[in-house]
């Protein structure tokens, strides 16, 4: 027997949907129902189970909806992550806390709970390591936090690096001064500055080197006090350049380290300073270890199914 939703205002009906029905779409897609409408009315049909998760979302959508909000595809994704999870109840909650804006004034939150607590875990914790793999949002949310801490004073300096290991760290047979040599490999960690900061004052704080970007490298017989540190792409870091990072980290100031595990560069044989700084930081008080996955995914929805299908392919070559 279909379920049947009623929506009483058609505006609101009408974001359900989505452009182009994107969102119904999408939802039909993943979960192998189909949803019919017929103005404010919508009618779910299929595996029972299905179709009472597509209601729970579609029901947590428009609360967020009702508050004035827009949902788009990234929303409904989400939504259907923490369905599919059973902690869609929590999705509203999310959008309650505003992490940053973005310069055109856009509200920056969580968009899964693995974010959630991630986020949290930053805000709690002096060291935090956030692991998964691309879309994730793992290095993005520790630039916006560190932003927010900047403008608020918390912190004095963002410090952030990454290992450069096409140019094998050895960046003097590189042409042009140290920015330019270092630019390619630090684009990721530009954009995220970009988007809280804006570009005019992102380049004004690295002037006055209230922001520093630099590869790794650089970091050595340094002590970062009042700093927010993020290291990303920390899978590419040997042991030993693990633990000079990590030996950095100084007085009131926060260290983030991100990376993805299925994604080392390194020559065959050499262990990934970020798996054996896991290994060995697991159990210490103080550290927090948070391990996304592709349903935390927030780029477009065929990232998700690319990494499975990935995942799939290395856990079957590997039985």
């Amino acid at each position: 027997m279909p379920n049947i939703l009623n929506i009483e205002s058609l505006d609101e009906a009408q974001q359900l949907i989505g452009a182009n029905d994107q969102h119904i779409t999408y939802l039909e897609e993943e979960f192998g129902v189909k949803i019919h409408t017929l103005g404010n009315e919508f009618t779910v049909s299929g595996d029972d189970e299905a179709v009472e998760q597509v209601e729970d979302i579609m029901i947590n959508l428009l609360k967020i909806i009702q508050r004035g909000m827009s949902i788009n595809l990234r929303d409904v994704q989400s939504a259907a992550s923490m369905a599919k999870k059973g902690t869609i109840e929590y999705l509203a909650d999310m959008y309650n806390e505003e992490i940053a804006k973005d310069t055109k004034g856009k509200s920056i939150r969580a968009k899964t709970t693995g974010q959630r607590l991630y986020i949290e875990n930053i805000f709690r914790s002096d060291l935090t390591f956030g692991v998964g793999p691309a879309g994730t949002g793992k290095t993005f949310l520790a630039v916006v936090i560190a932003c927010q801490m900047l403008r608020e004073n918390k912190v004095k300096r963002i410090v952030l690096t990454r290992p450069a290991v096409e140019a094998g760290e050895n960046l003097g047979f590189l042409p042009g001064d140290l920015k330019e040599k270092v630019d390619p490999y630090l684009r990721p960690l530009y954009d995220g500055l970009h988007t809280i900061l804006g570009v005019e004052t992102t380049d004004r704080l690295i002037e006055r080197g209230t922001i520093e970007v630099a590869p790794l490298a650089y970091m050595r017989g340094r002590t970062l006090n009042e700093a927010f540190v993020i290291l990303d792409e920390a899978q590419n870091t040997t042991e030993m350049q693990m633990k000079m990072f990590l030996t950095r980290l100084g007085f009131e100031s926060k260290m983030v380290v991100t990376g993805d595990v299925t994604q080392i560069d390194l020559p065959k044989g050499t262990r990934s300073g970020l798996v054996d700084g896991l290994s060995k930081l697991e159990n210490v008080k103080g550290v927090a270890i948070n391990r996304l996955d592709d349903s935390d995914v927030v780029r477009h929805p065929l990232v998700s199914k690319i990494i499975r299908a990935y995942d799939k392919e290395n856990l079957d070559a590997n039985n």
